[in-house]
């Protein structure tokens, strides 16, 4: 009989088990992910300390916490979960836009990040799996004539987005006749459709929606242009790493880690991923 990974989690057998136990039925060896050997941390942080860069762009991820000034969020609670397991400090990078940190990298500013999963990033990062989802959308005013996700790609839209994002890249491959209007950061990409008078802004969908909230006379359409698969990256050449770190991420997933950090830092409207195939 051919057992699925569905079977192997929804049987009563497993249903009440500890999460690792199901874990180590579906990814063999990611329920060892918590003893790390020695030279992963040696691979990933050759200078002994693990650095970690933090895009505050993407606010589902990352927050500053405004008492100390320091990352939190479910991108920091990861990166303390690995310096711990990994037996490393841990230095936080911060930057305000994706496409800021891929270019950081280049320069080997750091060790490890947390992206969205795109094929132009793939050229110089390796990924894990996916540890969470979230959906790209549009903002437009209130009086726009643009109802739906597909009236955007139309001669004479001017969309707003932040340079290197993944939604910037994801519609640069995929429009054919709106424009696209690269502004530094996702902040300003809002801030430049409003003053400018643009048609469109695209970005994750919960902070428009937050925007659109805040500011009376926008709205965000319904639905969305894509969805953004958020994972951990390490540069190409640290590739030995990554078998850790995909058992690592699928453990977070699994054990309710990725669920309780997103419920803590109040970002409800993301999803953590499913199990990799």
């Amino acid at each position: 009989m051919h057992v699925t990974r569905r079977d192997i989690l929804t049987s009563p057998a497993t249903r009440g088990a500890a999460p690792l136990l199901a874990l180590a039925a579906i990814a063999p060896g990611a329920a060892r992910a918590q003893y790390a050997p020695r030279e992963v941390a040696s691979i990933l942080a050759p200078s002994g300390t693990l650095r970690v860069a933090i895009n505050y762009g993407n606010p589902v991820l990352a927050q500053r916490d405004p008492a100390t000034g320091t990352p939190h969020g479910i991108s920091a609670d990861l990166a303390h979960e690995i310096g711990r397991r990994l037996g490393l400090p841990i230095q936080f990078i911060t930057y305000d836009a994706a496409g800021r940190v891929t270019d950081a990298g280049r320069q080997g500013a750091w060790d490890l990040c947390f992206l969205a999963i795109d094929p132009v990033r793939a050229q110089g990062i390796r990924f894990t799996a996916p540890y969470v989802v979230i959906e790209g959308t549009y903002l437009v005013a209130e009086g726009s004539p643009v109802r739906s996700i597909e009236d955007v790609d139309r001669p004479g839209t001017r969309i707003s987005v932040g340079r290197g994002s993944a939604y910037d890249l994801y519609l640069t491959r995929e429009l054919r006749q709106a424009q696209l209007v690269r502004v530094g950061t996702s902040n300003e990409a809002v801030e430049v459709f409003r003053r400018d008078g643009l048609e469109v802004a695209a970005g994750v969908k919960q902070p428009l929606i937050d925007y659109a909230a805040a500011n009376p006379g926008f709205r965000v359409i319904p639905g969305r242009f894509m969805v953004i698969e958020q994972a951990v990256g390490i540069p190409q050449e640290r590739e030995a790493a990554l078998p850790w770190l995909r058992a690592f991420v699928e453990e977070m997933k699994a054990s309710g880690f990725i669920a309780r950090g997103l419920e803590a830092s109040g970002q409800r409207s993301a999803s953590v991923a499913p199990p990799a195939s």
